[in-house]
């Protein structure tokens, strides 16, 4: 196949959805010794990058049939300055197109557009162990090894987790949300300049504070906050699109028709995930970002938050099956916190960063990080 009968051009909704769907189903390929999760982006191929201030998505088509597809976003970030990124997500080759050079090629046309907006980085994300991926950007396209930050989810369970009599959690303002998040989090790697609308989108549920108790009507005043307290967001990813188990051990096949058998039987000592009653079902989930603390007892306090959450997960919309978040690796103080299952965790997953501008590679591409990562929801 010559790569001159491939056109690549803009996705068009009218068009390319019901091509996309279809492409997206020829991909759900997966590691079978590993839980493999698939989007259902419920009619809406774009619905992962819509949020954000400026995307693109771009198809690949051989005699009018879609055969490869890409999504990328662009915001301004802080990386030591503000900079504007370029992030690049769903790229998908049919199986039978694969080994050609079309995902090669889409990611070129994407670069070009990321030129053209005045991009600084573009960057990616994948996991440390997808070798095609790695082997494309790290060792074809020149991108670089970045960042190998741990997605950590805790499925939300059929009863609620006890919370702690001493720590009292409340709901603060997005306009105070906004001022902690630059207070506090401004200095970030990737710190979205945007953070104001990224707080009053309507799928952040809101930003909640936990601090001891009796110190929740003092927090904030005259700029004063108390020695130990931490705060996070959340948003509802299950809004846009759902996810979906392709592929599972044998033991999740076993817990799963041992919840039926417990959830009928109503033995009340058991607190089964809700997952795995119905484990193919497509399933939505809350995603955790600007985790913070304060103080060397702060810790207990995002366990705490990470708990209230999966209390109101439960009770959210009965879809609601996980609660997500991404930390960096380096953020030693909040990661040990944080609830979560190792079988359906991640715990390096692989950023990847490629300069956009002429000129050698930013020294920033190259020191260790030291600082916390700030994940924008909009991209997860």
């Amino acid at each position: 196949m010559a790569f001159e009968e491939i056109k690549v051009r803009r996705y068009d909704g009218g068009v390319d959805r019901a091509g996309v769907e279809l492409l997206e189903r020829r991909c759900e390929v997966g590691p079978s010794q590993h839980v493999f999760l698939f989007t259902d982006t419920m009619g809406d191929p774009i619905s992962r990058i819509r949020n954000t201030p400026l995307y693109i998505m771009l198809v690949a088509e051989l005699n009018h049939e879609l055969i490869g597809a890409i999504q990328g976003s662009i915001k301004v970030v802080t990386m030591k300055d503000l900079v504007k990124v370029g992030y690049i997500l769903g790229l998908r080759v049919a199986p039978l197109h694969r080994r050609k050079g079309i995902g090669s090629t889409l990611v070129s046309h994407l670069e070009e557009w990321f030129i053209r907006n005045q991009v600084d980085y573009a960057y990616m994300a994948t996991e440390k162990d997808n070798n095609a991926s790695v082997n494309l950007f790290v060792n074809k396209l020149r991108y670089i090894k970045f960042r190998t930050p741990a997605i950590l989810v805790h499925p939300v369970k059929s009863r609620p987790l006890k919370m702690p009599s001493k720590i009292e959690i409340f709901k603060i303002s997005e306009e105070n949300a906004e001022y902690l998040y630059r207070r506090f989090m401004g200095l970030t790697e990737f710190f979205p300049a945007d953070i104001d609308k990224v707080l009053r989108n309507k799928l952040s549920l809101g930003t909640w504070v936990a601090c001891e108790r009796g110190e929740c009507d003092q927090f904030g005043q005259n700029g004063n906050l108390p020695t130990n307290w931490a705060m996070l967001s959340v948003w509802n990813s299950g809004g846009l699109f759902k996810l979906r188990i392709g592929k599972a051990p044998v033991s999740c096949l076993v817990y799963s028709k041992v919840s039926k058998v417990v959830d009928k039987f109503a033995f009340a000592c058991f607190n089964m995930p809700t997952l795995l009653r119905n484990l193919f079902e497509p399933f939505g989930f809350y995603f955790l970002y600007g985790l913070h603390q304060e103080g060397p007892g702060s810790g207990k306090m995002v366990r705490a938050l990470c708990k209230y959450v999966h209390n109101m997960a439960r009770v959210g919309g009965s879809d609601c099956k996980m609660v997500v978040t991404e930390v960096g690796s380096y953020d030693e103080r909040v990661r040990p916190h944080i609830p979560h299952w190792r079988l359906l965790s991640c715990q390096e997953d692989l950023w990847c960063i490629k300069p956009m501008k002429s000129g050698s590679v930013n020294e920033l591409t190259r020191i260790p990080q030291t600082t916390p990562l700030f994940v924008d929801p909009r991209e997860v």
